[in-house]
């Protein structure tokens, strides 16, 4: 790989369905909205209207952004389908679910989030170590809410289960700005065999 990324098209952003116990979360969520439509980016998310999903979603709408939400059919009522999206993705399992954003994505995110976003990252970054693509990774903390992962990570590598390379695998953002100063840094993905559909 050489030379810088070029200008990523579609930003896929893991993260909850609850808007988390500190403000500062949300308000992580909708400063990133507002650049990724500065940027001209396509924001691909879980389609959900709760939680910081809808916080990013909202603040990319409103600064007249397009968003491409995913979501499967046994999830629209859980997650409340958000209605205002520019274009909505319906499938029949999360497995199709996830392939899809990754599929309609240059580059990855992580905001705070629970269960649902550690699956989401572990496996983006368990395809990339694996071979299956190498677009960026990027945790995005916010008020050390991610210090407790990046500190079990670290000791998996400590411990002889990854090795030191690992931590190529995906970066670590402090804030919006530095999280798009890593994308902007990275370079361009070669091409690489998709992941195989379930």
């Amino acid at each position: 790989m050489t030379g810088p990324m070029k200008r990523i098209k579609a930003l896929c952003v893991y993260c909850g369905s609850q808007k988390g116990a500190d403000p500062r979360y949300g308000a992580l969520a909708r400063e990133l909205g507002a650049q990724i439509t500065a940027r001209g980016i396509t924001l691909v998310y879980g389609a959900g209207s709760i939680g910081l999903m809808n916080e990013v979603a909202d603040a990319v709408l409103a600064a007249q952004g397009r968003v491409v939400g995913v979501i499967p059919k046994h999830l629209a009522r859980t997650e409340v389908l958000h209605d205002g999206l520019s274009e909505t993705i319906q499938v029949d399992s999360m497995h199709q679910r996830k392939q899809i954003m990754f599929e309609r994505a240059d580059a990855f995110a992580v905001l705070p989030g629970g269960l649902g976003t550690l699956d989401e990252f572990f496996e983006i970054v368990t395809w990339r170590q694996i071979g299956l693509h190498d677009k960026p990774v990027v945790i995005v903390d916010c008020a050390g809410y991610w210090a407790p992962l990046n500190s079990l990570l670290d000791q998996v590598v400590a411990h002889g289960f990854a090795p030191p390379s690992s931590g190529a695998l995906y970066h670590r953002a402090d804030n919006v700005a530095h999280l798009f100063e890593i994308l902007d840094a990275a370079p361009e993905p070669s091409p690489a065999a998709p992941p195989e559909r379930f």
